[in-house]
């Protein structure tokens, strides 16, 4: 009897070693298909050709860089150039509209071939994601009511300032300044809404952004016109995607011999900056910064 239930003991604990083992790699393999799952492949440009469309991410409420008109059409800055790619390239155009914090995310999971929506370089963005070639100068700006105008960062403490998620601006005020209050927004326009109803006292995105904003926003005002390092704006592939990667920075440097990007500045953003803003403190040709 003693040595049955010896037996029976010793074959309980294998079964049961077994079963976590099995448990164990079906776990495995699961993270494992879904992390296959999460990244898909980039599409080549042979693949990009044959299906005569090119999928592009872009802003949908960043005017006057990515948003849609009236006419349910997409315009802006960057509009203009992804127009230029996709009729250079002999296709035509997809949009689809991004988050700031949805920007990576859309390239590593295949659900765009290229990032036109304001991208700004950064060091933690390269190693997820390649950049071209820059378009664009950029830094940040903070936008406040006249009427109560900030024009310093020390004029923050005890405000809150509102950003949105996934931006340059989100990262630089938490690193530097965690003592300021942040509220957060996924969307342009839900974070610029709450700076029109008082819910913020002050916005920070980039310059160009907020200057283009409180010219059409009278009672408001940037204050702080540049904060922070001077940034470039860049198109943005799937990690590896060298092909694609390639052909934008052969068309940005190809543009430059008809100063493409300065005449993307006169269709689309000189109505709105006017006389404001000095075109070549912001436009880049060629990829060269000057």
């Amino acid at each position: 009897m003693k040595k049955f239930i010896k037996t029976f003991s010793l074959v309980l604990v294998f079964v049961l070693i077994i079963g976590i083992f099995t448990a164990c790699n079906s776990s495995s393999n699961q993270t494992i298909g879904n992390e296959k799952k999460d990244s898909v492949s980039a599409r080549s440009l042979k693949e990009i050709k044959d299906s005569g469309k090119i999928i592009i991410g872009v802003f949908s409420d960043k005017k006057p860089f990515g948003y849609v008109d009236e006419n349910g059409e997409y315009q802006g800055y960057d509009v203009y150039f992804a127009n230029r790619i996709a009729k250079d390239l002999g296709v035509d155009v997809e949009f689809v509209s991004v988050e700031p914090a949805s920007r990576v995310e859309y390239l590593v999971t295949g659900k765009v071939d290229i990032i036109l929506a304001n991208f700004t370089v950064t060091e933690e963005r390269a190693q997820k994601v390649d950049f071209a070639l820059p378009y664009m100068k950029v830094a940040l700006g903070v936008v406040s009511p006249e009427d109560k105008l900030i024009t310093d960062v020390k004029d923050l403490s005890g405000k809150t300032l509102i950003v949105c998620k996934g931006t340059t601006a989100e990262t630089f005020f938490t690193e530097n300044y965690p003592d300021i209050k942040l509220l957060k927004f996924d969307q342009y326009t839900e974070a610029f809404n709450a700076l029109l109803d008082g819910r913020g006292d002050a916005l920070s995105t980039d310059n160009t952004e907020v200057l283009a904003w409180a010219l059409e926003n009278k009672g408001f005002k940037v204050g702080i016109e540049s904060i922070g390092s001077l940034d470039t704006i860049a198109p943005a592939v799937q990690k590896g995607n060298t092909e694609l990667l390639n052909w934008i920075n052969n068309e940005i440097k190809s543009l430059a011999n008809e100063s493409f990007f300065h005449k993307a500045y006169e269709e689309t953003l000189a109505p709105v900056y006017g006389e404001a803003v000095d075109p070549d403190n912001l436009v880049v040709e060629g990829g060269i910064i000057k």
